[in-house]
């Protein structure tokens, strides 16, 4: 995806260069270039000195990478299967064409399907980890709860607690 810049005509989407993009997604330079060297976002373009161009579409990518990862706790490998999937079906939406054959229309289908059900893979893990997560909270809380009745029976009562 990363092109050199020619003489063909300028883009109309607006580009940033690396601090403008660091500076608008929270994030050091520093990561944005390990995220691309890990293949999980790719420049739209690159000046003539080599300096990378991210459009609107990239800052999108890296802003769904940082919350994949600060959010959910997901690893890059699982933020760049997230994203490729995501990016395939928005690429399969976006050439939508009604006339194509039936046949064509129904592999594309397909694509997405493997593509949603690889995104529920990544996910389904996390999702097990945070109900687990919960009910364990759940219960420290009820436990917690009984506790402090306890505590304020005894002194309503003037009793001293035992235990």
């Amino acid at each position: 995806m990363t092109s050199e810049v020619t003489d063909a005509a300028p883009s109309t989407e607006p580009e940033f260069q690396i601090g403008e993009v660091a500076q608008r997604t929270g994030l050091t330079q520093r990561t944005l270039r390990f995220y691309e060297e890990r293949g999980l976002v790719t420049p739209a373009d690159r000046m003539e000195g080599g300096f990378r161009l991210y459009s609107e579409a990239d800052i999108g990518r890296v802003q769904l990478i940082k919350q994949l990862q600060d959010l959910l706790g997901f690893t890059l490998a699982e933020i760049k299967e997230m994203v490729e999937a995501e990016e395939l079906r928005a690429q399969i939406r976006a050439t939508f064409r009604p006339d194509r054959d039936l046949p064509e229309r129904r592999e594309r289908v397909v694509q997405v399907i493997a593509a949603v059900r690889r995104q529920l893979e990544v996910v389904e893990p996390k999702i097990e980890q945070l109900v687990e997560m919960r009910g364990e909270l759940s219960e420290r809380l009820e436990m917690l709860e009984q506790r402090l009745g306890e505590i304020d029976d005894a002194l309503a009562g003037g009793q001293p607690l035992e235990g």
